[in-house]
């Protein structure tokens, strides 16, 4: 009997046949067919595997060419066209010159020198007003005097002083302040080296000027204080004390502040002449 092809077989009864089928035949016949089975679902999944990544690598591909299409399209839609460029202009460079500006006038060569020094010598043009104020201070101004005569304007030696270095003028003011006067006189000269010596000579002193308001003081032998300095062709002294005849301690602090006011405001004077002339020259130079 038989089954077709593939299938078992049975031969006739007879001896070393059982009758029975061979199920040990039958059991590797069917282990085969599954194996053969597994292996193409295997196959299969493979391939499937590998088509899904091919389709994806192709559109991944495919995006990123798109992409880089698009971003050249797009700059190159933005470039400015060649007519829209800055062309070349005729315009001329700034040029600047080599040659540096000269200095600005030195204020002190205009004190310094008779031949630069061209503004009015008189009291108002170094004491001005009535009255000098420093701090909470005010100094009443009273006598004034200026002559060519410069030595009657001294005490001791410091006329024959003024003399020998070519005095040209001497001018005085006197101020006062609760019982204390002082008198400051500035001497005139040609040069600056004239003004300097007779500061460093300076002997003697200057002669206190007494009147409107302010009664004769520092004479008689009477004990004051005298300094003596110079700035530019101008040397200034000053002789100051106390309206009553008392003797000048260096105790007394208020006869020194007031001389020192005196002193420092006259300084101020002579260089502020100078600013003024350097300032002038400087504007002429510039127009």
């Amino acid at each position: 009997m038989s089954f077709g092809r593939g299938g078992p077989s049975w031969g006739p009864a007879g001896p070393g046949n059982s009758g029975t089928p061979d199920w040990e035949a039958l059991a590797e016949a069917s282990e085969s067919r599954a194996r053969r089975k597994k292996w193409l679902l295997i196959g299969g999944g493979a391939l499937a595997t590998a088509a899904v990544a091919a389709i994806v690598a192709t559109a991944v591909i495919s995006a990123n060419s798109n992409h880089s299409d698009d971003a050249a399209g797009k700059d190159a839609s933005e470039l400015p066209s060649a007519s829209a460029l800055p062309s070349e202009t005729t315009a001329p460079e700034p040029s600047f010159s080599s040659v540096a500006p000269p200095p600005p006038p030195d204020p002190k060569d205009y004190i310094s020198d008779a031949k630069k020094d061209r503004l009015p010598i008189s009291v108002d043009a170094f004491f001005p007003g009535k009255t000098l104020t420093t701090g909470d201070r005010v100094h009443t101004k009273g006598a004034t005097h200026s002559t060519t005569q410069c030595a009657t304007t001294t005490q001791g030696a410091l006329g024959s002083i003024l003399t020998a270095n070519g005095c040209d003028r001497v001018i005085r003011a006197t101020y006062s302040l609760d019982g204390v006067a002082v008198t400051v006189g500035i001497a005139v000269f040609e040069t600056e080296a004239q003004a300097k010596k007779t500061a460093q000579q300076a002997s003697g002193g200057l002669a206190s000027l007494s009147g409107s308001g302010v009664p004769v003081f520092c004479r008689d032998g009477a004990i004051c204080r005298r300094t003596a300095n110079s700035y530019g062709r101008y040397a200034y002294f000053t002789v100051g004390g106390f309206t009553n005849g008392k003797n000048v301690t260096k105790a007394d602090k208020n006869v020194f502040a007031v001389g020192d006011d005196l002193t420092n405001f006259t300084f101020r004077q002579i260089r502020h002449r100078g600013e003024v002339q350097a300032s002038a020259a400087a504007d002429i130079t510039t127009t």
